[in-house]
């Protein structure tokens, strides 16, 4: 019997703009932007904010997801370069990642819907959405590589690495409003997907959702596995209730580099296996899930009672997530081949052997070194689950 997929909660159509510096340099300018005015983290309530808020980020060398004012300025922000229309949204682009490599059927849930959705979505995908008329909220997506120069106010600001930025403001995936099939479609899966909490913004709206999320998942049969991928919160201060109704129900709770250090509070040195090592211990503590999943740039492991089992799982996110970076959006089943043959990084395989012999119920797997001009820095981490859980279909 094949595996049966349900990924949630909720997809979105980016808006891609093309990396551009003499746009951003010629907007700085006619905006009067100073160097010291750049700041990563300032309320996003103008195209000028916005600008600021990207170059900080440029300037840090940092990726993250920042909520925007009105859908009109990313609209406006986004027409102002040359742009693609593509779909996201963890669970979107896990079933096309799924579908484009193994072939995998799955049914999405979705909080909003639009002709490009039903136009991009894959043919073997199926969908559930709550949503009651179409609508189109785009989120700004924005890859920057790595040495790519712009002046503002005769300062350079140079990135020393690649790193995507996410500009949003989502009112049905803020709602997040659950389809009332949700529960009936739990009840017969085997791999349940649950993402998309962090963009929530009122406490009533979140314990409601999770309130119907976890009867939801309380009826996934025996046997049944329910991943569910972090994120950066637009309010961090809600993670905890969701922490909290989540964590003792899934089966796998995973994080990127970033989220890590986040529910640890402090820098972690990714290949310090000790520092690692410390680091596994300060997230279990603060999210006392069964088992925690932490992918990133230069390996991803699992830590906890079901470790050991998700090996191959790890390596078919990594190898997925590396395809991506690589060959970007048109990836083929060729290149996630061809990329499964490479060798591992040195560097990632010394600190897997190293943390493995250090931490208990660790499983560690190394990622490769993957030097391109003009790599895929968006959608990773979707990806990497869209590889993941595809491989937990494997015979």
């Amino acid at each position: 019997m094949s595996t049966r997929y349900v990924l949630g909660l909720g997809g979105t159509v980016d808006y891609e703009i093309d990396w551009d510096p003499g746009t951003l340099e010629r907007l700085a300018a006619e905006w009067g932007l100073r160097a010291d005015e750049l700041d990563a983290r300032i309320p996003v309530l103008s195209e000028r904010d916005l600008l600021r808020s990207l170059l900080g980020f440029v300037r840090d060398g940092a990726g993250g997801e920042r909520f925007v004012a009105s859908s009109e300025i990313v609209e406006a922000f986004a027409r102002r370069f040359s742009s693609r229309v593509t779909l996201g949204g963890t669970c979107v682009r896990a079933a096309i990642a799924m579908d484009r490599v193994r072939g995998l059927p799955a049914l999405v849930h979705l909080v909003s819907i639009d002709d490009d959705v039903r136009r991009l979505l894959p043919a073997s995908t199926t969908y559930l959405c709550s949503a009651d008329r179409d609508t189109t909220d785009p989120h700004l997506i924005v890859q920057y590589p790595a040495g790519s120069a712009v002046r503002v106010a005769g300062v350079e600001v140079v990135a020393a690495r690649p790193n995507r930025l996410i500009y949003v403001n989502d009112p049905p995936n803020r709602e997040l409003v659950l389809h009332p099939a949700l529960g009936d479609a739990c009840a017969s899966a085997d791999v349940v997907l649950v993402s998309g909490f962090n963009v929530i913004q009122e406490r009533d709206t979140l314990d409601a959702r999770l309130a119907t999320l976890a009867a939801d998942l309380d009826r996934v049969p025996p046997g049944g596995f329910v991943y569910f991928e972090d994120a950066g919160y637009h309010l961090p201060a809600l993670r905890e209730p969701v922490r909290d109704v989540l964590a003792p129900r899934v089966d796998v709770w995973a994080v990127n580099e970033d989220e890590l250090q986040e529910w640890t509070g402090r820098a972690v040195d990714l290949l310090d296996a000790a520092d690692v090592a410390k680091a596994l211990e300060e997230l279990h503590a603060a999210v006392p899930a069964r088992t925690l999943v932490v992918h990133t740039q230069h390996w991803a492991l699992a830590v906890g009672a079901g470790a050991a089992g998700l090996r191959t799982a790890l390596r078919g996110g990594i190898d997925m997530a590396s395809t991506r970076y690589v060959h970007g959006d048109a990836f083929t089943r060729d290149d996630y081949v061809a990329t499964a043959a490479r060798t591992p990084g040195a560097a990632g395989t010394r600190f897997a052997r190293e943390v493995e012999a250090l931490a208990a119920d660790v499983a560690c797997e190394p990622a490769y070194v993957l030097d391109v001009p003009r790599p895929t820095t968006i959608g990773l981490g979707d990806t990497f689950v869209g590889g993941f859980l595809a491989a937990l279909a494997a015979p």
